[in-house]
């Protein structure tokens, strides 16, 4: 794609959240999460490359102590239909015995989601909580009723981009969440 098409998927798409509306999303989640695990000292897992600005954004307002560590896992690459899920880099840090908040920009189909958490539970963790900026309500999730622990916002099923989602590996800057025209 050139920038000119990317420019017009922007130009075209309906603003479904505002900066504004997402930032107050991630105020109530920090709020959330805060009162949930202030004392179960958590490890924080965040999913590159979509958990990365949701992160950025929340693990500063969450004020107690807690550990970092990231992984990679990607069904859609750049693409905008998904397929199987490729991992391209493990978690380091110890689970057994610990609460892991995995952090995401979606839960859409809850593939990727499903997975590492049963990978977490595997490493021996005590308990997996979700946490993604937006979950879209649809009855195609992997598991019937899953839901995310803690969510900022709740959206039909459209093709999304803006604060970490992305358009064929583009638009994760966007300052807002986005539907794209026709998807």
């Amino acid at each position: 794609m050139d920038s000119k098409e990317l420019w017009k998927v922007l130009e075209e798409a309906d603003l479904l959240a505002s900066q504004g509306e997402v930032d107050r999303a991630i105020d109530r989640m920090a709020a959330e999460i805060t009162g949930r695990l202030r004392d179960s000292r958590p490890l924080v897992l965040c999913v590159m490359n979509g958990g990365l600005i949701i992160s950025g954004q929340l693990l500063p307002k969450l004020h107690f102590p807690l550990e970092i560590d990231y992984t990679q896992a990607t069904r859609y690459g750049n693409e905008t239909t998904g397929g199987g899920l490729t991992w391209k880099a493990m978690p380091q840090r110890d689970m057994a015995g610990r609460t892991v908040l995995i952090m995401d920009d979606i839960l859409d189909e809850g593939v990727t989601l499903d997975s590492l958490a049963r990978y977490c539970y595997g490493q021996g963790a005590q308990e997996v909580l979700l946490a993604v900026l937006v979950e879209k309500l649809h009855l195609r999730k992997v598991k019937p009723g899953m839901r995310a622990d803690f969510s900022g916002l709740e959206v039909g099923d459209r093709f999304l981009f803006g604060y970490g989602l992305d358009y064929k590996g583009y638009w994760r800057n966007a300052p807002g969440i986005y539907a794209v025209k026709g998807l």
